[in-house]
């Protein structure tokens, strides 16, 4: 009889199943899904393996098996939306889009107490898959709940050069995706208002409609291109841009929308820019909601290293402040050490201010002796590079010269480096890092 692998033998017996688990969870993290999927195929013959975790804010989506092609075109959106029908502990059979087309999988579900959950869907099942028995999902849902949990411990024991990579990941995608949900989030309602505004026929109505959503199209497909390094924007172009969310939201609207520009080049941190256009936004659709308006006033100042944002109606001035934002807005600005205020006064109209500041707040200091070289891994590439030039004794301006970017993003830079270390001044920064080369 022909003497068959490990990786084809059936999961026969305990000693067997014990030795696929041990293979798998002996796998470094990259290679953790590749080794699931072979584990797994001779239950459940497949060529193409993806889960989406919320384990990992460094690659939440990864993808494996033997058909490489079928796997890569896998996208995060179509495992989200198979997420939803996947219920947690019950695997789930059926036909689902994947890889741009209908497609059977098995998908299954697993969430460790207290934690978020793990998404595995298994494709490329062949032309008429086989309805796999109650005994073989049970099995497959006890690895994926431990391979899940595996990865939960992994990443709790993760080396903090690796966690900082992480969470640097994790905050750049965080800042496309709302970037990105933003930019449709004003489409759509651009394109409802359009087919909802009772002064257009049917015909017109859809014209519009389809002119909008061209316009959204073309932005999505642009968005592969953007450059998420950006750390920064110029205060103009960061509010043009927000003035081309917000006319479209007016196009069928009778009030008018006014605009006053910073009328400033100088340059705003990303993160900065973004949750004044989310500001900016969410309060023009709560005031866009009121009857009787004439007018709705959108304006940006930099003044005294601040960003402030208003939006101002000639409406009733009744609305109240939990009406006027949402909470992940008002979120967005406090993480940021921002405030938000609004001033309704009844008859004259309500205001909404957004104050942000253009470099972080100061956190409470810890003694120099508290602080271990593990606190380098907490800063991001770019910090470190601005670490090392103030380690050498240069001004603001010369490491401005020496990165090629602006004196007012050294010193956001800077803020932010003495807060992580727990050091008031540059020279203590320098002091630390000279100690820790040593």
């Amino acid at each position: 009889m022909e003497r068959r692998s490990r990786s084809e033998r059936r999961w026969t017996s305990s000693a067997d199943a014990l030795d696929r688990v041990t293979e798998i969870v002996a796998a470094p993290l990259p290679q953790l899904l590749q080794r699931t999927s072979r584990a797994l195929r001779v239950l459940v013959p497949h060529t193409a393996a993806a889960q989406l975790s919320e384990v990992s804010a460094y690659a939440p989506r990864q993808a494996a098996g033997t058909d490489s092609a079928l796997a890569a075109r896998i996208t995060s959106a179509e495992l989200g939306q198979l997420a939803v029908r996947v219920p947690v502990g019950t695997p789930w059979q059926g036909e689902a889009v994947l890889a741009g087309a209908p497609r059977a999988v098995l998908g299954i579900a697993s969430s460790p107490p207290g934690k978020g959950g793990a998404l595995l869907a298994l494709t490329g099942l062949g032309a008429e898959p086989a309805a796999v028995s109650a005994e073989v999902l049970g099995i497959v849902q006890r690895v994926w709940d431990l391979v899940t949990a595996y990865t939960y411990q992994l990443h709790a024991d993760a080396h903090p050069e690796r966690t900082a990579v992480s969470r640097a990941a994790a905050a750049a995608r965080a800042t496309a995706l709302a970037e990105l949900a933003e930019a449709h989030g004003a489409a759509l309602t651009g394109v409802l208002a359009a087919l909802r505004a009772p002064a257009l026929g049917d015909a017109a109505a859809r014209a519009t409609a389809t002119e909008l959503a061209v316009e959204a199209l073309a932005v999505l497909r642009r968005a592969p291109y953007w450059n998420r390094e950006l750390s920064e924007e110029p205060a103009d172009d960061a509010f043009h841009r927000a003035a081309r969310e917000l006319r479209p939201l007016f196009r069928h609207h009778t009030a008018r929308l006014v605009l006053r520009a910073p009328g400033s080049t100088r340059s705003v941190p990303s993160d900065t820019a973004h949750t004044a256009r989310a500001a900016v936004r969410a309060a023009t659709l709560a005031l866009l909601e009121q009857d009787g308006l004439g007018r709705v006033h959108v304006g940006w100042w930099l003044e005294d290293g601040e960003l402030r944002a208003a939006v101002r109606d000639d409406g009733p001035g009744r609305l109240r402040a939990g009406e006027a934002v949402t909470a992940n807005v008002t979120e967005r600005v406090a993480a940021l050490g921002g405030t938000l205020h609004v001033d309704p006064v009844p008859d004259w109209g309500t205001t909404v201010t957004v104050t942000l500041p253009l470099v972080p707040a100061p956190q409470p200091p810890q003694h120099p002796t508290d602080v271990t070289p593990e606190g380098l891994h907490s800063l991001h590439p770019r910090e470190l590079h601005v670490l090392e030039q103030v380690a050498l004794g240069r001004r603001n301006r010369e490491i401005a010269e020496a990165l090629g970017v602006s004196e007012s993003t050294v010193k956001f830079h800077v803020s932010n480096i003495l807060a992580k270390l727990g050091v008031t001044t540059r020279g203590e920064a320098a002091a630390l890092t000279r100690a820790w080369e040593r």
